[in-house]
């Protein structure tokens, strides 16, 4: 695989996507005849060696949370055991009911379920983005129910995507207010933006895009003295704040120990440490909950009901989700959140060290910088970092980087590497600012073409090329 950058937009991702054209086969159709396992096994082990290093070195942003080799063995061995399991049909796999129940309580049990006399279920899903979709189905159809044909969902610009997906999938109209100079949510003018068809509120704990905690106290409260559903999305924080609060770490309370949180969603598959695919939605009570199901009862085919978005699910996931769990326990997971926070402690400080760009806030463990030397492209600094073998995530509004520390981060020496990286890297970037290649010439245009149809046209044809054998 080359890291060679080429001169066109398109061309460049490209290359990034596509490495192993001319090194393996291409199978644009199926062989006439069966390969045998061990080529097929050692095709796939071939693309896994090559990728193992950017990810396993500590180097890139999130993506891998933890990623010891040990660990994943037994992830994928707790996989193995129930890899035929489908929690669609309970009769045959009664186990899903047990592991998908208990992953939901103890996720619970660790966001104030604990703390508080109300119950709080939920369901296992997919991911953060199921999770919220879920979650704005529940709201949606609770206000049809109350009356609401045109609802409403009261948003900070720094929420994350997957509600725009909600609304568009939902048919909820967005209104998102604009953050303050802190870079968390107005609560004053979120406040204000919700009438008489609001369904929800939404804050983050934290926002992916800087990794600051929205006020959620304020914004719950306000939400629910209106008689409105408040949603705190904490796919990114959910299995980290509550250890970073026992810790001592500055973390507002931001869960169902607050009366106004009314749902949560949380991924087990980031900081929870589970194999990607799973998460958990929560809420405040079983008649929201009951909003979020899907039920067919005059179908031909009988009987059907399913509490997310797919019928058959792998119950493999699930088992892996409730293995890593168990397995970590309290300890564990206050032990994880210890070291990553002692490295995103290491890391903090370089960026407020060097000079020419700054931290955005302060935030615990998922850090934003830009830059405030006139002339710095902080896009060319993370093509200087991704030169130096780091794969940071470029971000808008304003232009900035950001990396989520993760265990991989807490090896030794990587926080270490990032700070030196870091000075080199700004220093490259302010010596040559028109560099050719990279992601930068790309970034830039993102932000300075005011059509966004333009841009997501862009887009559009980078997955047009993702799916081209």
């Amino acid at each position: 695989m080359t890291d060679q950058p080429t001169g066109d937009p398109l061309a460049e991702l490209e290359r990034v996507l596509k490495p192993y054209r001319g090194t393996l086969p291409t199978r644009a159709r199926l062989p006439e005849h069966g390969v045998a396992r061990d080529e097929v096994l050692a095709e796939l082990r071939e693309m896994a060696d090559a990728e193992r290093e950017r990810w396993q070195s500590g180097h890139v942003s999130g993506a891998v949370y933890q990623g010891d080799p040990e660990h994943v063995a037994f992830l994928a061995e707790a996989y193995a055991i129930h890899s035929q399991s489908n929690p669609l049909h309970l009769d045959v796999w009664p186990s899903a009911a047990k592991l998908e129940a208990e992953i939901v309580a103890m996720t619970a049990g660790m966001l104030g379920a604990d703390r508080i006399e109300d119950d709080v279920v939920g369901t296992v899903t997919s991911g953060g983005t199921e999770s919220i979709v879920m979650a704005m189905r529940a709201y949606r159809r609770r206000g049809l129910a109350q009356g609401i044909e045109r609802p409403v969902m009261v948003l900070p610009q720094t929420a994350h995507a997957a509600f725009d997906k909600a609304a568009e999938l939902m048919g909820i109209e967005q209104r998102k207010i604009p953050v303050g100079a802190d870079w968390v949510a107005d609560v004053d003018a979120m406040a204000a933006a919700i009438d008489e068809r609001t369904i929800v509120v939404v804050g983050s704990a934290p926002a992916f895009p800087h990794g600051l905690i929205d006020p959620i106290v304020a914004l719950s409260e306000a939400a629910r003295e209106r008689g409105v559903g408040f949603h705190t999305d904490s796919c990114l924080g959910g299995f980290i704040l509550p250890w970073a609060e026992r810790l001592g770490h500055p973390v507002p309370v931001f869960d169902f120990r607050l009366p106004g949180v009314t749902s949560m969603s949380a991924d087990t598959h980031k900081f929870g440490y589970a194999a990607k695919g799973t998460s958990v939605v929560l809420y405040r009570g079983a008649e929201l909950r009951r909003h979020q199901y899907f039920t067919f009862s005059d179908w031909p085919g009988g009987l059907y009901a399913t509490p997310t978005l797919p019928g058959s699910r792998p119950g493999g996931l699930s088992a892996a989700c409730w293995a890593a769990m168990v397995a970590f326990g309290e300890s564990g997971y206050m032990d994880a959140t210890a070291r990553i926070l002692e490295a995103a402690a290491t890391m903090k400080a370089a960026i407020r060290a060097t000079e020419g760009i700054e931290l955005i806030g302060d935030p615990l463990y998922t850090l934003a910088f830009r830059a405030t030397e006139e002339g710095l492209d902080v896009y060319r600094v993370m093509d200087a970092m991704t030169a130096r073998g780091w794969r940071l995530n470029g971000l808008h509004r304003p232009p900035c980087v950001h990396i989520c520390v993760t265990l991989r981060h807490a090896q030794t020496g990587v926080a270490a590497a990032f700070a030196e990286d870091l000075d080199a890297a700004v220093r490259e970037a302010r010596e040559q600012p028109q560099a050719e290649g990279g992601m930068a010439p790309i970034y830039g245009l993102a932000a300075s073409v005011p059509d966004r149809a333009l841009v997501s046209s862009f887009l559009e044809q980078y997955m047009d090329r993702w799916f081209v054998p």
